[in-house]
């Protein structure tokens, strides 16, 4: 759905990410991690057409980003970031609504029986319909994440891109997030999700693409991703791994190394 080709990223002269090569594939949830400041938001921006790479290329369902539609971006891939500003006054629906914008023409303000199954469709999804006339800004953080998640999902991309998407959730909505992705993947689609919780990734991402060092160490499955050596390179410090009984890893600092 995604392939990321020798890109290179980084703002003026400072470039920060070399020869990173990668695939997003149909059905799959793939996490990024690594340190604070390596570079993946940046990558992700990239894969949406929201940051140019300095060498490299992204292709989205085979055909170049470079030059594609912004319209026609967004009909392919969504992008979820906590940091987009929100008109004060909106509710939830509407904000979530907006995810059908590239399916309307400019002129076109009035919704459709089409748009309205959406946007029903992500409020549920994503249990928000109880809130879904309430004020945008007088949620929580956490509830104001789960509706980035549903104005994505409204948008009926073939491939979400979440920026920390449980970084406000407690532990039962961070989980249900996940496993939604899990399910939306599952459906012929794909997810590539930031995280910093390197036992979450290793739960629920089929792949974990670790950054660090300037580079991609490695992308494969969490077994072979968290590697004590690399997370070392990446993070700097000793982080221990241990498989449990039924395959599962967990990984967990050593501050005693």
């Amino acid at each position: 759905m995604i392939d990321v080709r020798e890109v290179a990223l980084g703002y003026g002269d400072c470039v920060f990410l070399r020869g990173i090569t990668l695939g997003v594939r149909s059905g799959e949830v793939l996490a990024l991690v690594g340190p604070n400041g390596v570079g993946k938001t940046t990558l992700l921006r990239a894969m949406v057409g929201l940051h140019s790479p300095s060498a490299g290329d992204v292709l989205i369902d085979g055909l170049p980003l470079r030059g594609m539609a912004a319209r026609e971006r967004a009909r392919r891939v969504a992008l979820v970031s906590a940091d987009a500003p929100v008109v004060e006054g909106l509710c939830v629906r509407e904000v979530v609504a907006s995810g059908r914008l590239p399916y309307r023409p400019w002129w076109q303000w009035s919704a459709h029986a089409e748009d309205d199954d959406a946007v029903d469709d992500a409020l549920r999804r994503t249990e928000l319909e109880e809130h879904a006339q309430r004020s945008f800004h007088a949620l929580s953080s956490g509830e104001r994440q789960r509706v980035w998640i549903a104005l994505a999902l409204a948008q009926r991309a073939r491939t979400l891109l979440l920026d920390e998407p449980t970084s406000h959730l407690d532990v039962r909505h961070a989980f249900e997030a996940l496993r939604m992705l899990r399910a939306f993947a599952a459906g012929g689609h794909a997810a590539v999700v930031v995280l910093h919780d390197l036992n979450l990734a290793a739960a629920f991402a089929d792949r974990i693409a670790l950054l660090g060092c300037g580079t991609l160490l490695e992308c494969g499955e969490p077994g072979r991703a968290l590697d004590e050596s690399l997370l070392r390179q990446a993070y700097g410090v000793r982080i221990d791994v241990q498989r449990q009984p039924d395959g599962r890893v967990v990984a967990f600092a050593n501050p005693n190394a």
